[in-house]
């Protein structure tokens, strides 16, 4: 009913969108241990700049709610490669910015430079701590958060630099011939 009522609208204005949607909602009851309880902490938290910023604000949170899911999940960050978190960071910041083409060429650049191991090879020990050793013991490196700078971070977002190496090529929409409403949301 929900599709049938948004396909007989013939606009894109998200008040009229967000009132049909709203005539087929209703309010989930949610478990205690939801996340969406926790979106507060999480909001706070993870809308700081830097990954070292959002271990402090965690570190905060501990302190004043003394709850175990996040001591756990600071755990869990510091447990990660530090070049892996601030990758991360970095994709999601800019990600909510671009369409889907850009992000799936910033992804695949990124990736590219992972499997390579072309800047670092955390991921070649990741795999070892976990599949090879299994002593779940990875020495990353850089082994610190401050001793990974925005200039490394950055160049896993590059083109690779390999003549044998094909950037990713995505079609150009029109060929697809989508009504004018699909390619707006895509």
């Amino acid at each position: 009913m929900l599709e049938a009522a948004l396909c007989a609208i013939d606009s894109g204005d998200p008040e009229i969108i967000s009132s049909i949607i709203g005539r087929y909602s209703e309010q989930p009851s949610l478990k205690e241990q939801s996340v969406y309880n926790r979106l507060d902490v999480i909001d706070r938290c993870f809308s700081q700049k830097t990954v070292e910023e959002i271990l402090s604000a965690l570190g905060r949170e501990v302190v004043d709610r003394r709850e175990a899911w996040i001591s756990s999940t600071i755990q869990t960050l510091k447990r990660a490669s530090p070049t892996s978190l601030k990758i991360s960071l970095k994709s999601i910041r800019v990600g909510r910015f671009q369409g889907v083409g850009p992000c799936l060429i910033r992804d695949y650049r990124m990736v590219s430079h992972v499997m390579r191991g072309e800047f670092n090879k955390d991921f070649l020990e990741g795999c070892r701590a976990i599949l090879l050793d299994k002593d779940k013991n990875p020495k990353w490196e850089p082994s610190k958060l401050e001793l990974v700078t925005d200039t490394e971070v950055d160049r896993y977002f590059s083109k690779v630099k390999d003549e044998d190496w094909e950037d990713l090529k995505l079609p150009v929409r029109s060929k697809f011939n989508l009504p004018p409403y699909v390619v707006a949301k895509l």
